[in-house]
């Protein structure tokens, strides 16, 4: 329910200070300073900050630019990059309180923008209009984040794109009523393939987008994999029971399988979050090889198998055991 989305009452907050990019964001020291606003307290909506997280800075440039400038920013990219998490974090420096819609084929108009419900008052039932998580965001500072953008049904696409309009107000047909946004509401969407569907077969689920919807995003940044050194922070700060070596080898590896997807060779490849996910399992079982197995190698065609157990072979030097049984 949307009342019950935070006990803190949001209605009257703003952002109290200006923070500098180059000050607050040091890995953005290479671009053009500006002042952001920023909230000098956390409530309960703003993310935890990750230590180990490292930001992109091209990525975290164009979300700051949002924040400071109530631009509309789309983040795109492979899928375990981290794009939610990224504006996650950004918004948790900031302190500024943040929400995720999931547009997954289950999220509808109604959730979206309300219903009607029955309710009890004074003891008698009554309909009331309940707010659905678009009107209630609006009319606070909350950065609110559109996952899986590429992904929502038609309907709820038209919903969405009434905010990106440049004043960003919303009609509340049912109700006769037009809600303006709040000066510290912002707007952010991450996606997989920028609408264009499910060209590569990779991602079912996703819809086309027409032209109308995407040209409303001011900015649409890419956030793809880390560099090496980056990604080896990450997983000995997730895994710190690796060696460094062990953790690199891991990442050579994992940018076979992005190379090798990339080429066509294979059919799907290891995010970062598939790498932390080796590196727990690993914790778990001991065993490199198994840990790889149940983390990534179990998800590939039979076909595939021999390819990337030759990958295997040239980052450890090892010859993989690829089990006889067919998926």
């Amino acid at each position: 329910m949307a009342e019950s989305t935070s006990s803190i009452d949001l209605m009257g907050l703003q952002p109290e200070k200006q923070v500098s990019l180059h000050a607050a964001f040091p890995e953005c020291l290479s671009f053009a300073d500006f002042e952001i606003p920023a909230f000098i307290k956390a409530t309960e909506l703003v993310p935890t900050i990750d230590p180990s997280y490292q930001l992109n800075p091209e990525a975290t440039l164009a979300i700051l630019a949002g924040f400071a400038f109530n631009r509309r920013v789309m983040l795109q990219g492979m899928h375990g990059t981290g794009k939610s998490t990224h504006i996650e974090q950004v918004a948790a420096r900031l302190n500024w309180p943040c929400l995720r819609i999931n547009l997954d084929g289950q999220i509808t108009r109604m959730d979206l923008i309300g219903k009607d419900v029955i309710a009890l008052e004074d003891g008698k039932q009554i309909t009331c209009f309940q707010e659905g998580l678009i009107p209630w965001s609006l009319q606070r500072p909350i950065a609110l984040i559109l996952d899986e953008y590429d992904a929502g049904q038609p309907d709820v696409m038209f919903v969405i794109q009434r905010m990106l309009e440049r004043e960003g107000r919303l009609t509340l047909l049912d109700q006769n009523r037009v809600i303006n946004p709040n000066p510290g509401f912002r707007i952010f969407a991450t996606s997989n393939t920028v609408g264009l569907g499910n060209w590569n077969g990779l991602y079912q689920g996703t819809q086309l987008l027409n032209h109308g919807q995407m040209d409303r995003w001011d900015i649409v940044a890419a956030l793809n994999y880390l560099d090496p050194q980056e990604e080896q922070k990450i997983l000995l700060a997730k895994v710190p029971e690796l060696s460094k070596n062990q953790a690199m080898a891991m990442i050579s590896l994992a940018n076979l399988t992005r190379n090798g997807f990339a080429a066509g060779d294979i059919s799907t490849l290891m995010s970062t979050r598939t790498l932390i996910t080796w590196g727990e399992n690993w914790r778990i079982f001991k065993d490199l090889q198994i840990a790889f197995s149940l983390a990534f190698l179990n998800k590939c065609e039979s076909e595939e198998k021999a390819l990337v157990a030759e990958y295997y072979q040239r980052c450890f030097a090892s010859e993989l055991e690829i089990s006889n049984k067919s998926n």
